[in-house]
């Protein structure tokens, strides 16, 4: 039997009743046959501090173990002030230092949103789009999973109700199953 696919899922927000905590816990349901998506969560990595490159907290080790060992990459990021949560930045920018020991080297990446506004999170996932190029990591472009006016799209148990979403993450995340193939069969 073939290993699973392992993508690395996480959400760039600490709040417990996030919607973009709630829609990755959909996606990880969702996730196509022959994959599966691991959850990390970024409670607990301290700000970044580059006289710790040698000797990273725990908690960066984690992370940077969990990304190097996953197959790709799901961020599912909230947006504040029109950009990328701090929260998501920073670990980001743990695991990809020291130069030249980044977790995020190769990987394929998908990245989806929620947010309570009618953008959909669309201006932080442009941000962070912009990060996977230094990161060379590789993005899966299309579709693009922007859930606009979050309450209305999940129950007060965080499940995600919109059947349209859930069509669109499934597709999301089949995509980024068959560009991992891909990727990985030209390597």
């Amino acid at each position: 039997m073939n290993t699973p696919l392992r993508i690395l899922g996480i959400a760039g927000s600490l709040r417990r009743q996030s919607f973009n905590r709630a829609a990755l816990r959909a996606a990880q349901q969702l996730a196509p046959q022959g994959s599966e998506i691991e959850i990390f969560e970024l409670d607990g990595i301290p700000p970044y501090n580059q006289d710790e490159d040698a000797n990273p907290p725990e908690r960066v080790r984690l992370l940077k173990e969990r990304a190097r060992a996953a197959d790709a990459i799901l961020f599912v990021t909230p947006e504040y002030n029109y950009s990328i949560p701090g929260v998501l930045k920073n670990a980001i920018d743990w695991a990809s230092r020291p130069y030249g020991d980044s977790a995020w080297t190769g990987k394929p990446v998908a990245v989806m949103g929620a947010s309570v506004g009618r953008l959909g999170t669309a201006r932080a996932q442009y941000h962070l789009r912009q990060c996977f190029v230094f990161l060379n990591m590789y993005p899966v472009n299309q579709p693009e999973v922007m859930i606009s006016n979050a309450p209305q799209g999940f129950d007060e148990q965080g499940n995600l109700k919109d059947e349209k979403i859930k069509e669109l993450i499934g597709k999301l995340l089949a995509a980024l199953v068959a560009w991992t193939r891909q990727l990985e069969a030209g390597r």
